[in-house]
């Protein structure tokens, strides 16, 4: 089939299943379907008019791509997206201002509660577009200048990031890199000052691997005073270029040239990869605790020991309505959906941010989700 008959098929597929990501929150129990549908075609008109999402900064590159994608196949659709970070974005979601929300985080019980009001029926719901692994960045003359990394393990991550390791050359992370002189340079933290689902992602590493070092209570919000903050992921990278011996956090489609940490997993210390961090998805498992239906919720394995991982992973979700007041929406989120999770639009967002595919093993429930999404 060539390309502009294929992005017509899936675009107008699009039209039917976008709206299921968008608005219900449960436990997949949407009609069976075969697992090459969400490629699939359909007849159904191409797309038309305005339509706002605002969320996750970590997904600016891929939803830009995608935007281009679906645009490409729907010519009247008018689609904005505003990269607010994830806190911010389901705010906005939840007071129907825009038609989908993007969140480094899963839907809080009492969010979906407040999503009656929103959706036209039932609750929002949350499905998995983007899966990226989130760096440990740093900026360090004579190391990241000269394309090393750092060796780290999760215990000395967390203590860094907590204000109990502040040299470069403490021996805590002397004693992982026996390779490297480390110099005698000051580390200064940068972390996110918004609501960020990234934040959440990240620090929840710490509270799997490294209790004792990190008691704090898992939160979107930066949890001490340690170091400064900065805006977006885009505010962070930028921060971090700016100074030597600054460490931060940041999506790995953003990380540029920038010195990245080789994690500890196991008896190996794993570089960070697309390929890397999509081992440790297919090692995870479905969180079957999370309440509404139609959600598909990952609970990240940050304990495995699969050859190869990379253990700070986030998966990006795109929140929606199973119906909408709005008609329009409602097939513009199900079309918009079924694009992005297609085997071309997660293409485009790996070429674009440098993301790992979904999983095959979560394609037939991600689009039974979607075809819950009601467009009359």
């Amino acid at each position: 089939m060539q390309k502009n008959i294929l992005i017509r098929s899936i675009a107008a597929l699009s039209g039917i299943v976008m709206l299921a990501s968008a608005a219900a929150c449960g436990d997949n129990t949407a009609s069976t379907t075969d697992s090459s549908s969400t490629d699939s075609a359909s007849k159904t008109a191409p797309i038309s008019g305005n339509f706002q999402g605002a969320g996750a900064s970590s997904q600016q590159s891929a939803v830009e791509a995608w935007i281009a994608g679906f645009q490409g196949a729907n010519p009247d659709a008018k689609i904005a997206y505003n990269p607010s970070g994830s806190g911010a974005g389901v705010q906005t979601f939840l007071t129907g201002a825009t038609a989908w929300a993007g969140s480094d985080k899963a839907l809080a019980d009492d969010e979906v509660e407040q999503s009656k009001s929103v959706c036209a029926d039932g609750t929002a719901f949350d499905v998995p577009v983007y899966v990226s692994p989130i760096a440990v960045i740093f900026n360090l003359k004579g190391v990241s200048d000269a394309g090393k990394h750092i060796n780290m393990d999760a215990d000395t991550i967390a203590k860094i990031f907590d204000g109990k390791i502040t040299k470069w050359n403490d021996p805590a992370i002397a004693d992982q890199n026996k390779d490297l002189t480390l110099p005698d340079t000051a580390i200064t933290v940068v972390h996110r000052s918004d609501k960020s689902g990234t934040t959440q992602n990240f620090v929840s590493y710490f509270k799997d691997q490294a209790p004792d070092s990190w008691t704090y209570d898992l939160s979107e919000n930066w949890p001490n005073e340690v170091g400064q903050g900065a805006k977006g992921t885009s505010g962070v990278v930028s921060t971090v270029k700016q100074a030597d011996g600054t460490i931060g956090y940041a999506d790995f489609s953003q990380v540029g040239d920038l010195g990245t940490v080789a994690v500890k997993v196991g008896d190996s210390y794993n570089e960070i990869s697309a390929e890397a961090g999509s081992k440790v998805i297919e090692d995870s498992k479905q969180d079957d605790t999370v309440k509404g239906d139609n959600r598909i919720v990952i609970k990240i394995n940050h304990a495995t020991e699969a050859k190869g991982a990379y253990p700070i992973v986030l998966v990006s979700y795109d929140i929606v309505c199973p119906a909408y007041k709005d008609t329009k929406q409602a097939e513009f989120a199900k079309a918009w959906l079924t694009y992005v999770t297609s085997d071309e639009g997660q293409k485009a967002a790996q070429d674009a941010a440098g993301t790992a595919p979904l999983p095959s093993s979560l394609k037939s429930e991600i689009t039974k989700s979607i075809k819950a999404i009601k467009t009359k």
